[in-house]
């Protein structure tokens, strides 16, 4: 089997990478986080943050005669707030203001869509002015990487580290990406197969390419898979993730040779726990995409940017894509990679699933 090539890797900036390291495993630990927009920035124009779903709130709100929140735009727009923000931008975060006391029940409450049924009554609060719009957006962006819930306390105490609004991009950057193993694996599918490892050396994040078959010069055929705990491994009826897996892999051995790029991208980018929330949105009768945007998160938060890098690393610049999904196209040619010929992959569904395949085909342009 030819040995990939190692390209000259892109020059992320390491210092910003392990600063957002930081504070996303501050966000899951429910420390605090402070965030300027640039480096330079005065003490006054920094923002500090306390994550609600994971910080023990009550030691902060016990004596606070007002309390100022931090939560996404699409959880406003849910709460009926975005009509109080006249000429803002709606990608920006929104800072509602509650009069104290509040409880720290009352702060999930207002954070974590899955409650709604259960606290139908918020308030009263009100829209406040943004005052640090570069550093509450990348705030929401570090939320996501952690897989936590994008709804942040603004307390006035200023955590240990301080981090910069760009940090977020560098946590993300594929050109941190490397190639960190390689070994023979035999698989079900096909008994001629390798895998690499890739590691990021921006953040902890590492996946796997399967090359299945003996490679040659024929354009391959790629399936890129999003990490998919509960369709992958668990057998869910809820989606397609799991047949769709196997599908291509099958697919793969039937041609001269395949490549299957598995991301850790569970949830498409918002993790597992959140996904388990939209999971239970959608048990309230909300599809897939309203799930995800209630939660406060994009419809698809994935970036494939990843993929290509790993193909880049492995010297296949153009492929044949496994996939129904037409922005899966269009973001590897945007980053450099030609696909050749999309393949569809059709999936039969089930009772449990249906709704879910129609969502995906009506509101975000699957194809077969």
């Amino acid at each position: 089997m030819a040995t990939p090539a190692a390209p000259d890797p892109a020059d992320p900036d390491p210092i910003a990478a392990r600063r957002a390291a930081r504070g996303i495993d501050a966000l899951r630990r429910g420390w605090p986080i402070s965030i300027a927009a640039d480096e330079g920035q005065a003490d006054s124009n920094v923002l500090h943050l306390l994550p609600v779903e994971t910080a023990d709130l009550d030691q902060h709100l016990s004596s606070q005669a007002h309390v100022d929140l931090l939560i996404s735009s699409s959880r406003a727009d849910t709460l009926k707030l975005l009509n109080q923000r006249a000429a803002a931008d709606p990608a920006l975060p929104v800072q509602i203001s509650l009069p104290g006391p509040v409880s720290a029940a009352e702060l999930i409450a207002i954070a974590d869509p899955v409650l709604d049924l259960e606290y139908p009554m918020k308030g009263p609060f009100r829209s406040e002015e943004l005052s640090h719009p570069q550093a509450a957006k990348a705030a929401m962006e570090l939320a996501r990487q952690a897989g936590v819930l994008p709804a942040f306390l603004i307390v006035s105490e200023p955590a240990e580290d301080l981090l910069y609004a760009k940090d977020a991009a560098a946590y993300a950057d594929p050109g941190a990406l490397v190639i960190s193993a390689h070994a023979k694996l035999p698989v079900a599918a096909n008994s001629q197969a390798h895998i690499y490892g890739f590691r990021s050396e921006a953040d902890s994040t590492d996946h796997v390419a399967l090359v299945i078959g003996n490679r040659d010069d024929t354009i391959p055929v790629v399936r890129l898979h999003s990490e998919c705990l509960t369709g992958d491994v668990l057998g869910s009826l809820k989606c397609d993730c799991g047949p769709q897996l196997h599908t291509a892999l099958a697919r793969m051995a039937e041609a001269n040779w395949g490549v299957l790029l598995y991301l850790r991208q569970e949830g498409r980018g918002i993790g597992l726990i959140n996904k388990l929330r939209a999971y239970a949105l959608q048990d309230q009768g909300f599809d897939t995409v309203d799930a995800n945007q209630r939660l406060g998160f994009a419809i698809d938060a994935r970036d494939f940017s990843t993929a290509a890098r790993m193909l880049e690393l492995l010297n296949i610049p153009t492929i044949k894509l496994l996939t129904n999904n037409p922005e899966k196209v269009k973001g590897l040619e945007a980053c450099g990679i030609s696909v050749d010929e999309r393949l569809p992959v059709k999936i039969l569904a089930n009772p449990h699933n249906e709704f879910y395949l129609d969502t995906k085909r009506d509101r975000t342009g699957h194809e077969l």
